[in-house]
This record gives structure tokens, sequence and C-alpha cells, in this order.
């Protein structure tokens, strides 16, 4: 495989951005090597600037559920350029937008549209202490929310691959006023929402977690978030940058049917370009600037290409149900094919897998929060993610990232995809 192109802009890349890279994970630090620099992609390959073509499990971590530059999406863009990049003007399409995502998010009643999934988490977070006049909130270790203050506090992701979960720049202040519970232990969150009592405006949560790898809420964990915080007065938030219209139309709810106050949406809603949201309950919601007193703003909010191609993606998964039996269809035939190459090669492995994300980690224990995660063999981790590379195949170059799949995969891709993995754990167990 040639990598020229790559290596010599990656030199060049590092004179003038912060490691050579707009984002910590695409550094490749935690798989050794160069990051590759891409020039396009099409469907479900990913080509980079030397010519390789590489079958991709990232999908631009999560919003390419039709794969790249889908003719739906790609038609609506070229339609909205024609009328202007932007306008820092209400849009009729705006408001289409947000009706559709309102008649498809069950507990959306109103919703505040912004430029990414960062900026829908941090307005979340001050509208819900500025509704309840509280100051705390609880987060989960091993969730990442964005790079905001209050979230890079026992954040996974880029964060954990780094080797910073706790970012300097954040301030003490900042620090005290975010809690932190372990995954999937409702005991936890119980303790710290009597010791704060009064104190506690949000818990937030990515109800199914796709940054420190894919990790799925055991039975009745959302359940039992909901009910604590009826008890409390806290507004609930279902961070759904990841999982919303990915997993099922109406996002996680729809799929485990506990109804959230508030969820934040992320580049899915604009069909993979930079766009976010915010949304819940309409008491809520009003408590948002002009309607209300808690100000957030934004001249590119509501983008009117953004807001072309979200709406082109989300009417096309609105009207054909039978995307989300093709993706679930494609994660089954996938993940089994993974397990069956693994299962005599003596390896610590486990799988979690739902819908069309999935995580292989290279533990013996099965992996439900932010600590099983850390028992991964990482450097292992690191050995597969090249020798697929190798076979060109593009995985997250990250053990703590979810891989997302997408209807662009094709029946041979998949088997492609499932034979450059078995070749791969061979190699890796060669070299151990």
């Amino acid at each position: 495989m040639q990598t020229t192109q790559s290596q010599q802009l990656f030199e060049r890349a590092k004179k003038t951005i912060p490691g050579g890279v707009n984002s910590p994970v695409r550094a490749f630090r935690a798989v050794g090597g160069n990051p590759l620099f891409m020039k396009s992609a099409k469907g479900a390959y990913l080509y980079d600037e030397d010519g390789n073509a590489f079958i991709e499990l990232i999908n631009s971590w999560g919003p390419m559920v039709l794969g790249h530059a889908h003719e739906v999406v790609e038609k609506a863009v070229r339609e909205a350029i024609t009328g202007s990049l932007s306008f820092g003007a209400p849009t009729r399409k705006e408001i289409e937008i947000a009706e559709l995502i309102v008649s498809m998010v069950p507990s959306v009643e109103k919703v505040r549209l912004v430029n990414s999934g960062t900026e829908a988490t941090m307005s979340a977070i001050r509208l819900a202490r500025g509704y309840t006049g509280r100051e705390k909130i609880i987060k989960f270790e091993g969730c990442y929310h964005g790079h905001g203050d209050s979230f890079l506090i026992a954040a996974g992701s880029g964060a954990i691959t780094m080797g910073v979960p706790d970012s300097p720049g954040v301030t003490k202040g900042v620090a005290n006023d975010t809690l932190t519970a372990p995954y999937n232990d409702l005991e936890a969150v119980r303790t710290l929402v009597e010791a704060n009592s009064g104190n506690i405006a949000a818990i937030i949560i990515e109800p199914v977690a796709g940054n420190m790898g894919l990790v799925l809420p055991k039975e009745g964990f959302l359940a039992g978030l909901r009910a604590i915080c009826d008890k409390a007065g806290i507004v609930l938030i279902f961070d759904e940058v990841m999982t919303g219209f990915r997993l099922a139309k109406g996002g996680v709810q729809e799929g485990f049917g506990v109804l959230q106050d508030m969820t934040t949406l992320g580049k899915i809603i604009g069909g993979g370009m930079p766009v976010g949201a915010y949304g819940g309950k309409r008491e809520i919601m009003d408590f948002v600037s002009p309607a209300g007193p808690v100000y957030q703003a934004g001249t590119l909010s509501g983008n009117p290409v953004a807001v072309s191609a979200g709406l082109a993606m989300l009417h096309y998964l609105n009207n054909r149900p039978q995307t989300y039996e093709k993706l679930e269809s494609l994660g089954n035939q996938l993940v089994n094919g993974l397990r069956e190459s693994l299962r005599d090669l003596g390896l610590n492995y486990t799988i979690n897998h739902i819908g069309s994300m999935y995580s292989l980690f290279f533990t013996k224990q099965e992996v439900i929060d932010f600590a099983t995660a850390k028992t991964s063999d990482t450097a292992l981790f690191g050995r597969y993610f090249q020798s697929m590379l190798r076979r060109e195949i593009y995985l997250a170059p990250s053990q703590f990232e979810s891989l997302f799949l997408s209807t662009a995969l094709t029946d041979e891709n998949v088997r492609t995809i499932i034979q450059a993995h078995h070749e791969s754990l061979q190699e890796v167990l060669v070299k151990a």
C-alpha cells in the first residue's frame, strides 16, 4: 500500500496544525503509524491521496447511514447552494426540519438548531441549569459529549486515546459542578443524587454509549434513571449525537421505551454536514431566548445548505423503514462472521453489538462500563488495526470507538471484511 502523499501531507500539516490534525483521534497515536489523508468517498469506500480505496466502517463517525455522497443528499446540497451558502436570517427549511424532527422523535416538542453536537450538549446543559435553577450535573465515566468544559471529566473517545481524560484548561469550579458515575450503575447515581439533594440540574448520558467503544445499557438502567430524575426534579438528557436516527428513526427511546426530557442530536440531521440540535419538552425549550431567559445564539445555526442535506436524509429515513431492517441484517451478518473467525483462535475478546453499531474489544471481560472497557489489550488492537488497514479495511483508529455500518455495504463487502478480519487475526497471533 503506497502512502507517500499522506506522509508528505502529514509532515506539512504539523507545521501549521497542532499535531497535524484537527481532531485528536485522527492522529493514529493509539494504533501506531501516521494518519492517511482522504481525498474523496463514495458509497462504502474511502479514497486517500495516494489512490488507495478502503471499505470503511466509520461513516464520518455515524451520520453516513446511507453511505457517502448518496444521490438524495447530494442532489439536495447542489440545489441549495444556488440560493446562497448562508443568510443569518430565518428560512422556511428551518421550520420544515424542526417539524420533521418533532414528528419523528417522541420526546421532542420543540427544537433549536445549532452547528455541532458539542454545541448541542453545551446548550442543553445551560438550559437545564437555567430551567431548574441548579448548578451541578451528573455524567457517566467514559461517555463523551463533546469538548465543552463540563464534559471533559472522565471523558471517553479521544480523551482516552490521548491519555488526558481530565483536560488542562478545565477549571476546578467547572469540575466541582460535574459529578461522575460508572455507566450502568444505578446505585452510584442514587448516592450522588442523595449527597447533592436539590443541587442536580441534569443527568446527561449516551443512552447507548459509543465513545468508550460500544457499550449497551443494562436492562432497566435507563428506566431507573428516568425514575430517579422524576423523583428529584432532575432534567434527563439523552445525548443521541451518535444514535439519533441511526438505531431507529425515533432514536434510542423508540427501542428502549424510555422518554427523556431533552435530546441532543448531531451531524446526521445535516446528512453529514456540520449541524446539531437540542430539543425536548415544550416548557423546558421555552426557556431558550428569545422566548425565555437562557441565552444561546449562532450566525450559522440553521445553515440552509446543511438543513437541506438533513431534510433529504431524514425524509429518506422516515419514509423507508426498510432502511433499518437492512442495517440490522448487515450488522447481524457481519458480527456473526467476526465471531465465527474468533471462536477457535484462543484470543480474549468481547463484541458488543446493536443494529448498525458494534465494537470488538480484546478482553475476556464483559464490557459494561468504562472500567471494563479499559481492560482491553490496546496494543493488540493497534496491530489488528494496521493489519486490517493493509487489507484495505478502514476502522476507527482507537479501541474506544464504536464502528458504524451503512446501507451502501454489499454482501460482498461484508464477506471481504470478514475475510480480512480472519487474516488479520492470524497475522497478529503469529507476531504475538
